[in-house]
């Protein structure tokens, strides 16, 4: 989970310039007098979150975030993030007109999934630790220079990365260019391991003596991994003393294991009865790239801050993100912030919500219906204050809505009567405390 990191990301960039950072006070409501006031002890930023689906995953995350100043704009950064997760997942076989049964991922163990509902992993369980530490300090006058590293750890998972950016401040400080990269390499070792590509879900008595030797002749090895690398360049402008711009572009480069070992395809004939379960497969590269427009604007008693991003990928999917926070600045150092977010994506070219029986398998293939096609909706409000002894507190509430569509795939037979693209509806909650 991410929810709580992409939240606080606003509070761990670098310091870029000091008439940056007097635009920026302003934009959040900040005097400029406070902004000056160094506190070199460690200060702290808190937050716990709960996001749950309708009859899906749960996840509830904590996060603790420290930042210490030290002599001469020297910054050190640590935040630590614990997250779990349970309830069901959409294994990716489709709805069917009778029951269903799908062995476990680990291969001990089967389910059941009544008729006319969308087949749920109900044992879907993991944790996760999660450290990232960043120093940043200036090279030269109006150069500022960062570098960080990330340690992931989950039941079945573990991401190593280091990342590094530069920023230059020119015109007059008025202009800030950022250059920054990352590299991170993701090791899974899922439980019962890498399923091979297209082979079929064994079904059966899982006790029986041969049961052993038919799950692991579906198995291709117990772990891989993948590399990710990341380069972005970004411009920020100070417009006025009321207007601050910002444009990114950035690229990304992954390379290795894609496939999600928990996701099958349903095979089904003319009827739309499903005869078979495949395991399904992904390219091993992926190349994407994203231009990303952020602009603030501080009114006379509010912040609107818009932000606009487009990414696309050689899997052709593209995505339309919209972004809107107005932050309204209320008595006593406290806020209210009404949120709304728009998100539109494109499907693969090799997403299928199902496999025809009477064709040939494709190269690749898969049912995730987080790679098809689909809007998404996000409503929320946040109030803020600061506290008498200077420490302060946030409560965030959002509704957060994913409508898949289907983007031309005919329904045959018993299909055509059953939800193929269930919505997706969760609940987020968040308190956040600084001190």
């Amino acid at each position: 989970m991410q929810l709580i990191e992409s939240k606080m990301h606003k509070n761990q960039a670098p310091n870029i310039a000091s008439a940056l950072g007097l635009a920026a006070c302003a934009l959040l409501g900040t005097s400029a007098t406070a902004q000056a006031e160094i506190n070199k002890d460690w200060q702290f930023d808190t937050a716990v979150l709960y996001y749950g689906e309708t009859d899906r995953v749960m996840a509830t995350e904590a996060m603790i975030n420290g930042k210490k100043e030290f002599a001469d704009d020297h910054f050190l950064n640590l935040r630590l993030t614990l997250d779990t997760l349970t309830g069901a997942s959409a294994n990716g076989a489709v709805a069917q007109p009778d029951v269903q049964t799908f062995t476990r991922p680990s291969g001990n163990g089967q389910y059941d999934v009544k008729p006319g509902e969308t087949p749920l992993d109900d044992t879907f369980r993991d944790t996760r630790v999660q450290l990232n530490a960043q120093w940043t300090q200036p090279l030269a006058r109006d150069y500022t220079f960062s570098s960080g590293v990330h340690i992931s750890k989950e039941y079945d998972y573990l991401s190593l990365g280091v990342n590094g950016s530069l920023a230059i401040d020119f015109n007059k400080k008025n202009t800030t260019l950022s250059l920054g990269g990352s590299y991170f390499n993701d090791t899974f070792n899922p439980e019962g391991g890498i399923p091979i590509a297209f082979t079929s879900m064994p079904v059966g008595d899982s006790k029986a003596a041969t049961w052993d030797d038919t799950f692991n002749s579906t198995r291709l090895t117990d772990q891989d991994d993948k590399t990710t690398t990341d380069l972005l360049i970004g411009v920020t402008q100070i417009i006025n003393r009321r207007m601050l711009v910002q444009l990114n572009y950035s690229h990304s480069i992954v390379d290795g294991y894609q496939s999600d070992p928990f996701k099958v395809l349903s095979v089904v004939n003319s009827e739309g009865l499903a005869q078979d379960y495949l395991y399904e497969n992904r390219p091993d590269k992926r190349t994407k790239q994203s231009v990303y427009l952020q602009s603030k604007v501080h009114l006379d008693s509010s912040i609107v801050d818009v932000s606009y991003r487009y990414m696309w990928d050689d899997w052709e999917i593209n995505s339309h993100t919209v972004d809107t926070r107005w932050r309204l600045l209320l008595w006593d150092d406290s806020y209210l912030e009404p949120h709304f977010r728009y998100y539109q994506q494109s499907a693969a070219e090799f997403y299928q919500p199902f496999l025809n029986a009477a064709e040939a398998l494709p190269q690749y293939a898969s049912a995730d219906y987080r790679i098809g096609e689909m809007d998404a909706y996000t409503l929320g409000l946040e109030y803020g204050t600061k506290l008498s002894n200077g420490h302060a507190l946030s409560l965030r509430a959002e509704y957060y809505t994913q409508q898949p569509t289907n983007n031309g795939f005919a329904e045959p037979g018993a299909l055509s009567s059953l939800d193929l693209f269930p919505s997706v509806d969760a609940v987020v909650l968040q308190f956040s405390y600084s001190f």
